[in-house]
């Protein structure tokens, strides 16, 4: 796949180029700066992933932007909120689920907020780990754990932040979900090459597998990643406000309102991440 000539007034595609290194995109891509560390823009597989839809796309830079799990309970709520009431309580400029959960709302897997667990236990085969905020010097300041080939001690944990879930494509460039597999709605949590964390939402359904081939064959930019959720409950959130200083570009208007929530059924959510500049 060749990628298009870059149009001499295309500083956003540049950009796309840059953070993003071996994907071509199959359209023109307008990237959007949001705040510090924070870029938004949708990708558009196209040919190289017949079977993925499109995807809005979330850059973050782990040493500009903190990470932050929110749990309803843990902050003393009776019931869990819907994405647009969790950002008007936390105020973060990017809001994602943390995962997935049961129809009485407790959390599948390892939940880790300020160093504390949240009263969850370790799914027994999910290996995927979404970790943020260390405790320690020298490590970084979120990344994806594989506890396939990575331990994580639950006592004393060297991330503040943490949540579990499904491993999609590993290190190795193995792709760790099943062929088989139901379509949906999904949200992404992904590693690149140069330490950004990347948030993807599918516009339309599709099954994790193919979002993982894809991932492998069109976007060599991406590490390693891992499936947050899926469904009704795949929602990412970004800040309207953030989108004030742009109000003037109106060929993204649609996109934009997707980041802002104007989609989905915005069921309740017990758990979030939400994403603020440092």
């Amino acid at each position: 796949m060749s990628c298009r000539q870059l149009p001499s007034h295309a500083r956003r595609v540049l950009l796309l180029i840059v953070l993003l290194p071996g994907l071509c995109p199959a359209q023109d891509i307008s990237w959007e700066r949001l705040s510090d560390g924070v870029t938004v823009s949708v990708w558009k597989p196209g040919d190289a992933c017949p079977t993925v839809p499109t995807m809005l796309v979330v850059d973050m830079d782990p040493e500009r932007t903190k990470f932050a799990v929110h749990h309803y309970a843990q902050e003393g709520l009776l019931e869990p909120p819907r994405m647009d009431e969790w950002q008007k309580r936390t105020g973060h400029h990017v809001l994602f689920n943390a995962g997935l959960f049961r129809e009485n709302f407790a959390y599948l897997g390892l939940l880790y907020k300020d160093g504390r667990p949240l009263g969850s236990r370790r799914h027994a085969s999910w290996q995927g780990l979404f970790v943020a905020e260390p405790s320690a010097s020298g490590l970084q300041k979120a990344r994806i754990l594989d506890l396939a080939a990575e331990s994580f001690d639950e006592e004393q944990p060297r991330y503040r932040e943490a949540a579990q879930a499904l491993m999609l494509l590993d290190l190795t460039g193995k792709i760790r979900v099943r062929e088989s597999g139901k379509h949906a709605y999904q949200t992404i949590v992904a590693e690149t090459e140069i330490g950004h964390i990347l948030l993807l939402k599918s516009l339309g359904a599709v099954r994790l597998y193919d979002i993982a081939r894809c991932f492998k064959d069109a976007l060599p930019a991406v590490r390693q990643a891992m499936a947050m959720d899926g469904g009704s409950s795949s929602e990412v959130r970004i800040l309207e406000s953030l989108w004030e200083k742009d109000l003037q570009v109106q060929e993204h208007a649609s996109w934009k309102s997707l980041f802002g929530g104007s989609s989905g059924s915005h069921i309740p959510l017990p758990t979030v991440i939400g994403v603020s500049p440092r």
